[in-house]
């Protein structure tokens, strides 16, 4: 809205100050900066609202350290996350951007799913809340979406690019191009053409591969997410740290100088996710400030299915997807633990008669619970885990 406003000011009256908001690192502070006040002063009255219509958590018995002191702690905290962000961007944003629409898209998407699969297990007192299937199949269409519109979207595109140091002026030596290209982490080359793995002779065909491939990444990343919500400050400082380190892949993919020099694909128009980005992180930081340890308000599932999802989305519109494992390593050896603890489990009781475990509990985060570790100490080391594999996510662009 402002974006607009402030364009035409310039262009029509040359209001003096109005060129501020063309600049992707001015409206990417003033909407961090606003996100932050949003989920910091209004999250405190959405929190007493929650409580004052007793929407609270229903924690389950699992024997836990403090389980008990959690109990009336409201939940769907997610909103004042998907609120912080979505307000700033109406607000700063470029809308002619498609990555804005494609986010945009996500975040309603899923914060509905979310929001009803909460709605059901604090109203209708069911702690099952929405039906697997039904969440899988938002997520899958969701994945349907984002993959067919990267592949078949004319805005969305990669370029070669060459620099001509000595006139400092920029060579393409293609126009914009529609390619399944990726960034690899630790390869020679740093990318991957999906359309060479998939060795499909028609393009008629390389977009189904694509997009399950996509699909499946959203579906992974956003149930990964959600169960990697389990203590306070957990899910929402973890994805702090991954959201800041995909601001950074984004502002470089967007940046052709840059792009060049760190020798990755020049994505056009793909610097705006940059002001999502700094939304998401400002409404993060604001709504960790009343989930840290102990927590005020839980994220719900209103918040970790619709986080993990934007998260997944924004590292495959930078084309990043695969370093995702690494990024997103805590995400990924929780959900490891509890496919690891089920299936060792079944195996011996298959086998044994008696189902035996790896691990105390699962999600693992449980298991150092279970091993004596306080939840604030839990949490603050899988913070330092999630710092550490950003800076490594970073540097594989240079590792190769």
């Amino acid at each position: 809205m402002f974006y607009y406003l402030f364009e035409y000011l310039e262009k029509n009256y040359q209001l003096a100050g109005a060129s501020l908001f063309q600049y992707l690192s001015f409206r990417s502070a003033i909407t961090f900066i606003l996100a932050l006040v949003i989920s910091t002063i209004f999250g405190k009255k959405i929190i007493n609202f929650l409580k004052s219509k007793q929407i609270d958590e229903n924690i389950r018995k699992l024997d836990l350290p403090g389980e008990s002191a959690k109990k009336g702690t409201p939940t769907m905290g997610g909103i004042i996350i998907i609120l912080s962000t979505i307000i700033p961007i109406l607000l700063f944003a470029d809308f002619k951007n498609i990555y804005i629409i494609v986010l945009i898209i996500t975040t309603v998407w899923l914060g509905i799913f979310g929001f009803v699969d909460d709605y059901i297990k604090v109203f209708k007192k069911n702690k099952s809340g929405l039906k697997g299937s039904i969440k899988i199949l938002a997520q899958v269409v969701l994945g349907l979406f984002i993959g067919f519109t990267v592949y078949f979207h004319p805005d969305i595109t990669t370029r070669n690019n060459e620099i001509n140091d000595k006139k400092i002026e920029i060579i393409l030596d293609k126009n914009d191009n529609k390619s399944l290209r990726t960034t690899v982490p630790f390869f020679k080359d740093n990318e991957l053409d999906y359309v060479k793995v998939f060795k499909m002779n028609s393009e008629n065909f390389n977009w189904i591969f694509y997009v399950f491939i996509v699909t499946f990444i959203i579906v992974s990343l956003s149930n990964g997410t959600n169960l990697t919500d389990g203590l306070d400050g957990l899910a929402a400082g973890s994805s702090s740290i991954i959201v800041f380190t995909l601001g950074i892949f984004s502002w470089i993919s967007g940046n052709i100088i840059f792009s060049d020099y760190l020798n990755i694909m020049y994505l056009p128009g793909i610097g705006e996710i940059v002001v999502f980005v700094a939304a998401l992180l400002g409404g993060l930081i604001g709504f960790l400030w009343y989930n840290t340890y102990p927590a005020q308000i839980f994220m719900g599932d209103t918040g970790s299915l619709t986080v993990g999802g934007i998260i997944a989305v924004i590292a495959i519109l930078v084309r990043k997807e695969l370093i995702l494992p690494i990024l997103c390593g805590v995400f990924l050896i929780e959900t490891l633990s509890v496919i690891v603890q089920v299936s060792f489990f079944k195996y011996t009781k298959k086998k044994f008669g008696i189902g035996r475990r790896i691990f105390l509990m699962t999600p693992i985060h449980h298991h150092f619970q279970k091993k004596g570790y306080s939840e604030s100490k839990i949490v603050a080391r899988f913070w330092i885990i999630s710092i550490m594999l950003a800076i490594l996510s970073l540097i594989t662009l240079k590792i190769r």
